[in-house]
């Protein structure tokens, strides 16, 4: 059930377990990292144009030969060079999110790849089953970063419900008690972020990652809800400023320029004050950064630990 069933089957990995496609921060490094360690490691392509998700493919492929995934942004002005790419490559897994990836959807299937969409509601699970998606990634609302408005808790099970393929649960997990709640949810899988951020291996600036380590319950907040965007980030000066701006009614246009490029500043330059620190709410419960193989082994372990627990307190 947490180390063998239809996902690890499907994606040839030991661990149903992978690690989020976070733009600036799932570089080929962490993703390499994550592959090695028996889950997925997807490379966040973001908006980055053709070069610079090649540069992290080919750095992937340097230190490991396990499978790996690409995360494509549909949303991207590089969508159809990144769709290109990862054919050339010969990337075996795609992630997407921010729209449908039905036009691709048959050239992905002629060149071998998988193919994982991220969907926030049942509606949308459905469409991508009908369109030849071979699994599913269930995005909470717990998430950090571009959200949707239905708990994973919620969510989970009813996608379960709705479609036949594996489905992969995501936000609001972070250690083994999230990820055999999500097994009992019914998904098959777990992807997490966050708590891959705070990883050694991971190169977004430390002051980012310090940043997940000292946050705690209530500083997770949601920022753009008013341009219908809306985004999940950790307290500061910049969410503050946003949401000053939405209350008062200033146009969606001048809150997007605000934002543009907070992440980047955040993760690449550590202004954790100014930039957008993008994290679900799960990081109060991470307290210290570690290897991804750390991170990993003590998932499993402690979730095959509680599993039998349960079993030993049902048989009593």
């Amino acid at each position: 059930m947490i180390r063998d069933n239809r996902l690890t089957d499907l994606l040839q990995i030991p661990y149903p377990i992978l690690q989020g496609g976070m733009a600036w921060i799932a570089t080929g490094e962490l993703a390499a990292a994550v592959s090695n360690a028996g889950g997925l490691g997807i490379i966040g392509a973001g908006s980055a144009p053709a070069d610079i998700i090649r540069n992290e493919i080919r750095k992937l492929k340097e230190v490991t030969d396990q499978p790996f995934a690409v995360n494509i942004m549909l949303l991207s002005p590089f969508v159809d060079e990144i769709v290109d790419l990862v054919i050339e490559e010969k990337v075996p897994v795609v992630t997407t999110g921010a729209g449908n990836p039905g036009k691709y959807i048959d050239r992905f299937k002629e060149n071998g790849i998988k193919v994982i969409p991220v969907v926030p509601t049942v509606a949308l699970a459905r469409r991508m089953e009908r369109i030849g998606a071979d699994a599913l990634i269930v995005e909470g609302t717990e998430a950090g970063g571009h959200i949707g408005d239905i708990t994973t808790m919620a969510l989970v099970p009813q996608v379960v419900d709705a479609v036949k393929i594996p489905v992969i649960a995501a936000g609001g997990i972070a250690d083994g008690r999230g990820f055999l709640a999500a097994l009992a949810l019914g998904a098959e899988g777990i992807q997490m972020g966050t708590r891959f951020v705070a990883s050694r291996e991971c190169t977004a600036h430390v002051a980012y990652k310090e940043a997940i380590i000292k946050a705690g319950d209530r500083d997770a907040v949601v920022t753009g809800r008013s341009t219908g965007h809306p985004v999940r980030n950790l307290k500061n000066t910049l969410t503050r400023t946003l949401d000053e701006m939405e209350k008062k009614g200033v146009n969606k246009e001048e809150i997007e320029k605000l934002a543009a490029g907070s992440l980047r500043k955040a993760a690449i330059d550590g202004d954790i004050e100014n930039g957008s620190v993008m994290a679900g709410q799960i990081a109060a419960l991470i307290k210290e950064i570690k290897p991804v193989g750390e991170i990993i082994e003590e998932i499993v372990r402690e979730a095959e630990e509680l599993l039998q627990k349960l079993q030993e307190g049902l048989v009593r």
